[in-house]
């Protein structure tokens, strides 16, 4: 990963060369394959992808019957390859069966299995239908079947759109081969298990190609639909059961193949080099290993690099990893169809059922109210509805479906914190969620521990020591720290599956992506309108949302136009001392550094070739009394960008060959929670921090807790995500009791009012323990008086307070905010340009310009267009005007858009004249524009 390798394997194959009456046998090297490690991921160029299942459409056959504008019934029998070629069986209105075997050509259903070899007889011998075939062919069309050669040059004629006199060859024959029946007729095993299962064929699995034998029987099945009643079983090419899934085995065996197929290419050629040559060849000189390898790996590497379904692998927590594996899941849905399903989550169900009782159930993709008594199977685990994120949102049945959906995406979006925190209120899925992401250590094997540090853990098992590496602050794909801790004491005996060290957002081995906080739901002073949330001081000086983050910074060394090599050193002139402090005697930051925005990094010289009349008169006097040769040097080093501050954690120093050097700096930044971050539940409720009050500010309790956040209430109707209310005030009662709860969803189905009797009694049992009636008032169960912290009033309503669990989302402020004072501007505009990352300003726009005009604000609307954008004089004098406090000068030229405008009217020959009228005498001044 550090020195952007891609995990890959050399690749040797047995080959074997027939020269005249020699044969030579050799194993070969033909490159590298990568290879996926052991979490499912690759490495290429030091990244990690993952590759995304695909669901195709399964390679079979597919009829359909649709009606056409004049409402006579159409049956269509559609095949599909392996491949995803397809080709299409019809019947038209004259009771003639058609193969249209591409968009525009249709062929006669004779003329193609002629060409795949039956001849008539046998082709009347295999159908159900031999009068109907035998009515549409006339003596012409029989005569072009009466051998496979004249039916293959008909079929070739029809195909290729070729017309005039043929010849049967070998050639039209390959050609026709590849063109049609590899990509049209190839099924693979799925599909001739498909075909065989529709058609009640006994064809045998390795038969992978289409057979005359599938085109009679696909046909005889088509001519049944339309002719007898009882055989109407259209297909749905949406449904599950017709659906595969394409892995990652399928799609690298794809680009092997096509990397094979450039390989033959490349040996061909080396052959005829070979016979020009007339030398002997062997294996190894015929397929050589640089051309080959670099086949491989260019093949490869355009796979991972351009293909929609190669994707950078989520690395922000343990949940989004674990999704990005599993982005496809397949359930097999073919034997839904044969059985009632009742629905798991159905109240009636969980009671005494009567034997007159109806139940809600499935049926063939519809859902039917039916008696208990026809009822086959029930569902009973409420989580094989929904994915990851969904199970782990508590109370997901009180909470609208938009809401459920954006909670599981952000929760893939939190931040590991510095101090993870189990959540109060859970669904019990935690635990499974961080055992599958694999970011925790588990023992393979019982064992006792010899000793642990950050680093590594030694362990004792069967007479044998085994050390298990730690990550240790390794950068993530998205930035974020992963860091594995020990958990394990020395001399501590373990079981097999055990944790040894917990990764980043995981506690106990459980997920833990946020912290309970105290938080009140209710408005105050404008600062939570519109989602937005006040926190208090406490969540920044406790480190409660503090997170790190690992950026990496690189600089390479390079060969100048003129074959002048890039240097890395510390002597960089007229730069002053304080930017090059953090550096060693080699030009590279030290270790532990801190730095800040503007630092070098890496000192860097690009070498210039200056000619001797290029010299300023003071070089030539230098170099004449001292000898001094003025440096022509250019500084390019790496410095840190703007929001760049930290602390030096690494640095990389590759060098392939003493011309190319790479240096990576990897630099540790802590970041507290701030204004302009975003917060969200587990509910959907997602918000930015609109202000950071003291604590002695903010709203308290009655027995003087101050809060920790303040949501807005409007927030939560609107919204119909009122699982967080239930979720809070079961979080508070928990930690007042001291209690976790793991609650699955849909407990209603147990009860009505399930939910809200559990948070009642739970809370109503808080306030006898801890003897605080404010925790549960009969009057507003769940809501508290609560005071104002400013004046210590009660505010006028009670409140609802709870323990929410809350997330901090990798969107953050400090990667976000920008502003521009002066920066670079566009070559042809000389406009500012766009983009944070190139300090870039932002457009006024036509609408914009609207509205300054509705404000009559003249003189502004003058600035933004002329001196702020691209007048080149105006804005450089009014920066030394600014800067000396004198007078804005008022200048008469031009901007630079209006000389574009010029420019471009004098390319389409059209002249624009410029006058400049003199406002004392109102002379005409012509100018050049």
């Amino acid at each position: 990963v550090y020195e952007s390798l891609t995990y890959s394997s050399e690749l040797y194959v047995s080959a074997r060369l027939i020269f005249g009456f020699d044969v030579q046998k050799q194993t070969i090297s033909i490159g590298n394959i990568p290879i996926m490690n052991s979490l499912g991921t690759f490495i290429i160029n030091g990244i990690y992808r993952i590759v995304i299942n695909q669901i195709l459409l399964s390679p079979g056959i597919y009829y359909r019957s649709e009606l056409d504008h004049k409402g006579i019934s159409i049956y269509t029998g559609t095949i599909i390859s392996d491949w995803g070629g397809r080709s299409e069986l019809a019947i038209d209105k004259k009771e003639r069966i058609w193969a249209r075997v591409s968009r525009k050509q249709k062929i006669s259903i004779l003329v193609l299995s002629s060409a795949m070899g039956s001849n008539l007889k046998e082709i009347l011998d295999n159908v159900s239908y031999p009068e109907i075939f035998l009515s549409f062919p006339n003596a012409k069309e029989k005569k072009r079947i009466e051998s496979k050669e004249k039916a293959i040059l008909e079929f070739y004629q029809q195909f290729a759109c070729v017309g005039g006199d043929l010849v049967f060859s070998e050639s039209l024959c390959e050609e026709l081969q590849k063109k049609f029946f590899q990509q049209k007729c190839e099924l693979g095993r799925i599909g001739r298990r498909n075909m065989n299962r529709r058609l009640n064929l006994d064809i045998p699995q390795n038969s992978t190609f289409l057979l005359p034998r599938d085109v009679l029987a696909a046909t005889d099945h088509l001519i049944g639909m339309k002719f007898e009643t009882g055989i109407l079983d259209d297909d749905d090419m949406n449904h599950l059961k017709n659906k595969r899934i394409r892995s990652v085995a399928d799609l690298l065996q794809d680009q092997f193949g096509l990397a094979l197929g450039r390989l033959q290419h490349a040996v061909q050629k080396t052959i005829r080099r070979v016979f020009i040559r007339q030398s002997k060849p062997t294996p190894q000189t015929l397929v050589t290993p640089t051309s080959t390898s670099i086949l491989l790996i260019t093949t490869y590497e355009t796979f991972f690099g351009t293909y929609p379904l190669s994707q950078v692998f989520d690395q922000t927590n343990p949940e989004s990893k674990e999704k990005k594996e599993r982005q496809v899941v397949y359930l097999s849905p073919n034997r839904d169809e044969y059985y009632m399903i009742a629905a798991g989550n159905s109240l009636s169900l969980n009671r005494g059922i009567q034997e007159e009782q109806v139940v809600p159930a499935r049926y063939r993709q519809e859902f039917l109210t039916i008696a208990w008594e026809q009822i086959h199977v029930r569902s009973i685990f409420p989580f094989q509805y929904f994915s990851i994120g969904g199970s782990l949102i508590p109370f997901i049945e009180h909470n609208d479906a938009n809401r459920a959906l954006m909670s599981s995406n952000m929760q893939r979006q939190a931040v590991p914190l510095s101090r993870s925190e189990k959540c109060i209120v859970g669904t019990g899925l935690e635990r499974q969620t961080a055992l599958d992401s694999r970011v925790s250590v588990i023992a393979e094997r019982e064992g006792k521990i010899i000793s642990t540090n950050s680093h590594k853990i030694l362990l004792s098992s069967s007479g044998k020591t085994i050390s298990i590496p730690l990550v240790t602050h390794r950068r993530s794909n998205k930035n974020t720290c992963m860091h594995q801790k020990p958990r394990v004491p020395r001399g501590k005996s373990i079981k097999k599956g055990q944790i040894l060290a917990e990764g980043a957002a995981t506690v106990g081995g459980e997920l833990a992506l946020g912290k309970n906080v105290l938080v009140a739901y209710m408005p105050w002073e404008g600062y939570n309108f519109e989602d937005a949330v006040l926190i208090s001081e406490r969540l920044v000086y406790e480190d409660i949302y503090t997170s790190f983050h690992i950026r990496k910074y690189e600089i390479q060394t390079d060969t100048t136009s003129q074959g002048s090599a890039e240097k890395i050193t510390k002597e960089i002139p007229h730069l002053e001392e304080h930017l090059l402090r953090n550096l060693d005697r080699n030009g590279v930051v030290k270790l532990g550094s801190w730095v800040e925005t503007g630092d070098i990094l890496v000192g860097k010289l690009t070498p210039q070739i200056a000619s001797e009349s290029s010299y300023i008169a003071e070089a030539g006097l230098l170099r004449a009394i001292f000898g001094l040769e003025v440096s022509t040097s250019k500084e390019t080093s790496l410095k840190l960008p703007i929001g760049g501050r930290g602390r030096v954690i690494d640095v990389k120093w590759i060098q392939r060959d003493p011309l190319d050097i790479m240096v990576r700096v990897y630099i540790l930044q802590k970041r507290e929670i701030k204004v302009g971050d975003k917060v969200a539940g587990r509910h959907g409720n997602k918000g930015i921090i609109s202000k950071i009050l003291p604590r002695q500010d903010m709203p308290y309790l009655q027995d003087g807790t101050p809060v920790d956040m303040v949501f807005n209430p409007l927030g939560v109707p609107s919204r119909m995500n009122v699982g967080q209310i239930f979720e809070s005030s079961l979080g508070l009662a928990g930690d007042l009791l001291k209690k976790h709860y793991r609650i699955a969803p849909f407990d209603e189905r147990y009860e009505q009012e399930a939910s809200r009797k559990l948070v009642f009694s739970e809370l109503y049992e808080a306030s006898k323990q801890t003897k605080n009636p404010w925790v549960f008032e009969p009057e507003y169960p769940g809501k508290s008086r609560i005071f104002d912290g400013r004046t210590g009033d009660p505010f006028e309503q009670p409140v609802l307070i709870g323990k929410s669990y809350i997330l901090k989302l990798i969107h953050q402020v400090d990667e976000k905010i920008h502003g521009r004072s002066t920066g670079p501007y566009s070559l042809v505009t000389q406009q500012p340009v766009r983009g944070r990352a190139k300090q870039g300003g932002q457009r006024i726009g036509e609408m914009e310009v609207w509205a300054l005009e509705g404000f009559g604000v003249a003189h502004i609307l003058q600035e933004i267009l002329t001196y702020k954008s691209d007048h080149l004089i105006a804005r450089q004098e009014i920066l030394n005007a600014t800067i000396w406090g004198k007078r804005v000068p008022n200048h008469e030229d031009p901007p630079e858009s209006f000389r574009v405008l010029v420019r471009e009217l004098r390319s389409l020959a059209l002249e624009l004249n410029h006058f400049l009228v003199s406002q004392k005498n109102f002379q005409v001044n012509r100018e050049e524009v």
